[in-house]
């Protein structure tokens, strides 16, 4: 399996000491679009880290955890899936770092943020 492009914004950070992890093919990104899922505690530190992404704020949920806890853009693709990130885009609630390396990357993002 070939190496999968990833940009790691720098001046852009998901949180303090952080950079934000991007890809720059949104078609890599090829995560679960039903079901119900279980984040690795590594991303989502609860007890109870199950996911109905049937249900559209845990799917929203899911999102933002991911785009902020990423470190490795296997855990974007394996969580991820590029056509639903594109259609949650302007409802995630995204620290401003993130949501400009992504959009710095993937301009279509920043016109769905407009258009929201």
């Amino acid at each position: 399996m070939g190496a999968i492009p990833m940009r790691a914004a720098r001046p852009y950070q998901s949180r303090p000491g952080r950079a934000a992890v991007v890809v720059d093919d949104l078609s890599t990104l090829r995560g679960p679009t039903s079901g119900v899922v279980e984040l690795p505690h590594r991303l989502l530190w609860r007890p109870d880290r199950s996911i109905d992404l049937s249900e559209s704020w845990q799917l929203a949920a899911m999102y933002e955890v991911v785009l902020v806890e990423a470190v490795r853009v296997d855990e974007l693709r394996d969580w991820l899936d590029g056509a639903t990130l594109v259609r949650l885009w302007g409802e995630l609630y995204l620290p401003r770092g993130v949501r400009r390396a992504w959009e710095d990357v993937h301009p279509a993002l920043r016109r769905m943020q407009a258009a929201a």
